[in-house]
């Protein structure tokens, strides 16, 4: 990249840093790149993910997101985009309530988690390997957060910002089988007992693992292969919605309810 370049990315990254940091919302950084410099985007995420490691915070896994077909189409593009999780974003293990008032402008989705049980250091991956890399599968909930105003977002301004990435919430594991049927998990997500939306596995790229394989491949070409340990969640079942005060439970079929309580 040329010197310009790397302003740009350092501006970028410094916005976005600075907004999550005094959790006030920035402008779209994609004016600050050529139009769709997806590389650009993604070495900022990396700027701002080595300022967090270097700051203390541990790397547990990575998020999918732009699984939706609808909205791949609403931003312009036709590909999954990736961020990382950090220990400092999980909650809900302990009970406590997620406070509204630690994120920017956060909304909610369900989605289904995988833990790694080993490294995938192998490109093109088989479904039968992918699966064999597979340890445990949850139903989860993601906060997804951007520290743009106003969500006025594309392609480039979600990848930089860590795919929009705020907290998570993962539910009991169970053992990974490959007959599952995770695309026919029927999805509901519910505020204070009312229904707020609704889905399917079949509403992430047709299957939750086809997803994680978009993802494992991915992670070969950027030379950070996906590892024992990581969990991944694999993108929206349904639509998400703004995240309010309330008592959330995410219900996906043959999993355990997972239950969060979200306070101003």
């Amino acid at each position: 990249m040329t010197s310009h370049d790397q302003t740009a990315i350092a501006a970028a990254a410094e916005a976005l840093y600075a907004a999550r940091h005094e959790r006030v919302p920035c402008a779209p950084v994609r004016t600050l790149f050529s139009s769709g410099d997806i590389a650009a985007a993604y070495a900022t995420q990396q700027t701002n993910v080595r300022r967090l490691i270097a700051a203390g915070a541990r790397p547990v896994g990575r998020k999918i997101g732009l699984t939706s077909v609808a909205v791949q189409r609403q931003l312009g593009v036709d590909r999954p985009d990736f961020g990382m999780l950090f220990d400092f974003m999980q909650t809900g293990d302990d009970g406590a309530p997620l406070a509204l008032s630690t994120l920017v402008s956060p909304r909610i989705e369900a989605e289904i988690a995988f833990r790694m049980g080993r490294d995938v250091t192998v490109s093109n991956a088989s479904r039968a390997e992918l699966a064999a890399a597979i340890d445990g599968v949850a139903a989860a909930v993601e906060i997804v957060d951007s520290a743009i105003a106003g969500w006025d977002i594309d392609i480039v301004d979600t990848i930089a910002d860590n795919a929009s990435s705020g907290a998570f919430a993962v539910g009991p594991w169970q053992p990974f089988r490959a007959d599952l049927d995770l695309p026919g998990r029927a999805m509901r997500l519910l505020r204070d007992a009312e229904e707020i939306s609704r889905g399917s596995g079949a509403a992430t790229l047709g299957d939750p693992l086809n997803a994680l394989a978009w993802l494992a491949e991915t992670a070969i070409e950027f030379g950070d292969c996906l590892r024992a340990g990581e969990i991944v969640l694999a993108g929206a079942l349904g639509p998400m919605v703004k995240l309010t005060p309330g008592r959330y439970r995410a219900e996906i079929d043959g999993f355990p309810p997972l239950a969060l309580n979200v306070v101003p």
